[in-house]
């Protein structure tokens, strides 16, 4: 008779675990990419061009989510290491040899292609600091604390400058969420939170842009400059406005069809949906996006050990500020602040970084599979 260990006697596999694929977090990934080809058809005036160019986007990032769950957990450990003090020497180097556009000097120009180092930051940062507190006992001490704020600063700062506010809150926040679930005593939570207040009069004086300083400004009155800095604002409101319950349908969008609406394939996409698909497809892209966030944090529950629970507790967590500072930036409840909707925003780099979570994530999942089959036997 034959062992029920013997590795003849298991059952067959299908090719989503030998892929080492959550079905899951594909199945979402899968719908939400496709959404976001269809309303970035309409956005951008049906131009096939930025459709090509978006599914080649997707096509590279599912195939590296589909590459990283190969790689052990303890080899993404290294590589975490080395991308983050990679990006932190990229950083500095795009302070002083980056390619300006728009007045912001982000990229990196290596004559093949050129790239936004801090969009690698927003996965190097939460990395680095899950690889360090993990070493540590929990909750962590104040020494820890210490060198994962100077960790966070860092390339905070180095962001900031280019300037690019919207990206420095992303990278500063995934590093904040790692801290957070280390486990921090309330004490130090308040303390920080004074300290964030009284510093703020010297980061708006001494570190935001004038331009940072018009949008927050905008924010409370967008008439006040309807045609300068409240001009986005007050588009994309009467966008979201006019779709009213169930939209104007598919590519009959006035504001987008007659381009009022600006940056409505990259930033203000958001905008573009609720006008074609009204609050009934606001909600269901809402509820979408909830779905996709709670199987990730799922994910990180049912983690077995310390530094995957903390990563992927933390892209989690990035990935719904993500969604709730695109949207409130585009409905008018938060200053513009430049970023896109995550799988809906046309893009390269961010859409790349954004995969590349995605595939980190599923790592963690064959992970925690493999130790469940394990602790069986």
């Amino acid at each position: 008779m034959t062992s029920p260990l013997d590795p003849h006697n298991r059952p067959k596999r299908s090719l989503l675990q030998i892929l080492k694929i959550d079905p899951i977090l594909l199945l979402q990934t899968c719908i939400m990419t496709s959404i976001g080809l269809l309303i970035l058809f309409s956005a951008s005036n049906m131009e096939f061009i930025y459709i090509k160019k978006q599914a080649i986007h997707y096509l590279l990032g599912f195939a590296v989510m589909l590459l990283i769950p190969q790689i052990k957990i303890k080899y993404l450990k290294m590589i975490g290491i080395g991308t983050f003090l990679a990006c932190s020497i990229l950083l500095v180097l795009v302070v002083f040899f980056g390619t300006e556009h728009k007045g912001a000097q982000r990229w990196l120009n290596i004559g093949i292609i050129e790239f936004q180092p801090s969009e690698l930051m927003k996965l190097a940062l939460p990395m680095m600091m899950a690889f360090y507190l993990s070493k540590g006992l929990m909750p962590i001490k104040p020494m820890q604390f210490a060198i994962a704020a100077i960790m966070i600063l860092i390339p905070t700062l180095l962001i900031i400058i280019q300037p690019d506010l919207g990206t420095s809150i992303l990278v500063a926040s995934s590093g904040v969420f790692v801290i957070f679930f280390a486990g921090l005593s309330w004490k130090i939570i308040l303390l920080l939170i004074g300290t964030a207040g009284a510093f703020l009069p010297i980061f708006w004086e001494f570190f935001m842009a004038e331009y940072q300083k018009q949008r927050v400004m905008t924010l409370f009155n967008p008439e006040l400059d309807p045609l300068g800095q409240g001009y986005h604002t007050i588009q994309a409101k009467i966008a979201i406005g006019s779709g009213g319950l169930f939209g104007k349908g598919w590519l009959n969008g006035t504001q987008t069809q007659l381009e009022f609406l600006p940056e409505k394939h990259t930033d203000f996409i958001f905008a573009v949906l609720a006008e074609e698909f009204g609050f009934m497809g606001v909600l269901s892209l809402l509820v979408l996006f909830f779905l996709l966030i709670a199987r990730i944090l799922w994910i990180a529950t049912k983690a077995t050990d310390i530094y995957c629970k903390l990563l992927a507790a933390s892209f989690g967590m990035t990935m719904f500020l993500y969604f709730f500072i695109n949207i409130g930036m585009v409905s008018g409840m938060l200053p513009v602040v430049g970023l896109p909707l995550p799988f809906l925003s046309y893009g390269g780099t961010s859409l790349l970084s954004l995969f590349i979570g995605l595939g980190i994530v599923m790592a963690i999942y064959n992970k925690t599979r493999q130790d469940d089959r394990n602790s069986s036997f």
